[in-house]
């Protein structure tokens, strides 16, 4: 195997299809010695005023989006309960306790997410850029495609800055699927290459890891999050990396592993660390 643990996992009550028990029983299955569940944790005072949040609730995510600190606390602790309740009862297989965190640049926010970490506990944390704040609204990837050229542009150029950002902040201990707006074609053509090389730069500054994501096989582009073009940086800049799956089912679970392990060398990445050292990576920054 290329690795023989996957982090990036969803379940149901989230966004996921399946149950914690049936992704466990999967990874173990396919030979992994570790899983972690990592469920989105969003929380904005405006998240569910937005048109995301009715598209989402007719899709059955409306648990995703939190309003509050106390709400996302509420949906998490009986769900990191049963995490520990099945490591219990699954001791031939580590089941780790991780969240998909989509960060926002206020005081407030930090503060409420210290105070949940304080006491969730979580085993690691995932820094995601899902959204971006543009003229008092939150915006996701469809809200920027939608946008006229001139607005698009500068919530892109936001997107990449967030990304720094929550490199800078310490929190994470890697980011997810670097260029996600490609997911709708958004930001792949060349003048966005210095702000990529950029965010690339203080990624490798603040020694944060980036994950190797292979759900962007499923999107048409033959190619992972992050691009070729963004993996030879990554190299460049010796960043460590680490194959995910984002799997949101059961058929996804180390999927792709191999594939995204070949490109990630033939574009010149060598730095995998193992999980242990993935795991120690967090700050005390909180």
């Amino acid at each position: 195997m290329t690795q023989d643990f996957t982090l990036h996992t969803h379940t149901i009550g989230f966004d996921g299809i399946n149950t914690p028990e049936q992704m466990i029983a999967t990874a173990r299955a396919a030979g992994f010695k570790a899983i972690g569940i990592s469920n989105h944790f969003i929380v904005h005072p405006d998240i569910k005023n937005t048109k995301m949040y009715a598209a989402a609730a007719l899709r059955g995510y409306a648990t995703m989006y939190n309003a509050s600190f106390d709400e996302a606390l509420n949906r998490f602790q009986p769900h990191y309960d049963e995490l520990a309740r099945l490591q219990d009862e699954n001791p031939d297989i580590r089941i780790l306790r991780g969240m998909e965190v989509d960060r926002f640049p206020t005081d407030a926010w930090a503060d409420g997410f210290a105070r949940a970490c304080e006491i969730l506990k979580p085993d690691y944390l995932i820094g995601s850029a899902h959204f971006v704040e543009y003229n008092g609204t939150v915006c996701n990837m469809h809200d920027i495609s939608a946008a006229n050229p001139n607005a698009r542009d500068e919530m892109l150029k936001t997107y990449w800055k967030n990304a720094q950002e929550s490199a800078k902040s310490g929190i994470f201990n890697w980011m997810a699927h670097l260029d996600l707006p490609k997911k709708l074609n958004l930001g792949t053509d060349e003048k966005w290459d210095a702000i990529k090389r950029e965010t690339v730069a203080v990624i490798a500054e603040t020694r944060t890891l980036v994950e190797i994501n292979t759900s962007g096989f499923k999107i048409g582009t033959d190619e992972p999050y992050p691009s070729p073009k963004i993996l030879q940086l990554l190299a460049e800049y010796n960043v460590p990396v680490l194959l995910t799956d984002d799997a949101h089912d059961i058929g996804r679970i180390g999927a792709d592993f191999g594939r995204a392990y070949t490109m990630a060398r033939k574009n010149g990445i060598k730095n995998f660390p193992t999980l242990q050292k993935i795991l120690d990576f967090r700050r005390k920054s909180l």
